[in-house]
């Protein structure tokens, strides 16, 4: 490989590590969202949200399993703190996604009881 074509594919190494963090983060953002939604009861424009953040987060995740895949089928990676931070950042990120989903069902079903209905949203798409 000539230095030119190496330097290309650094390149784009890194623009495909960037996309992973920027897509995170903007995941980030729309749960960020969905918490405040969450605080006055907007159960509606909380899950909205967080149906924005699991998009970004299926980009940032097939980002990083393409990566994952190119060092898996033997071409040779060279470590990158910056895709290491991806990694950190995206995985932390949808630790949070999970947790809000998670606090969105447990806030519905504590509103609804307290309503007097019976309300079991274990069922609904996850």
């Amino acid at each position: 490989m000539t230095e030119n074509n190496l330097n290309k594919t650094e390149n784009e190494s890194i623009k495909n590590t960037m996309e992973i963090i920027l897509h995170a983060g903007d995941a980030r953002e729309n749960i960020a969202k969905a918490l405040d939604d969450l605080a006055v009861f907007d159960y509606n424009s909380a899950k909205a949200e967080m149906d924005e953040a699991s998009k970004k987060l299926i980009i940032a995740h097939r980002l990083q399993t393409s990566k994952i895949q190119e060092e898996a089928e033997g071409k040779p990676i060279k470590y990158s703190v910056l895709f290491t931070h991806a990694q950190d950042t995206l995985m932390t990120i949808n630790s949070e996604y999970i947790i809000v989903k998670h606090l969105i069902k447990v806030f519905e079903e504590r509103d609804a009881k307290e309503r007097g209905k019976v309300y079991d949203n274990r069922n609904e798409k996850k």
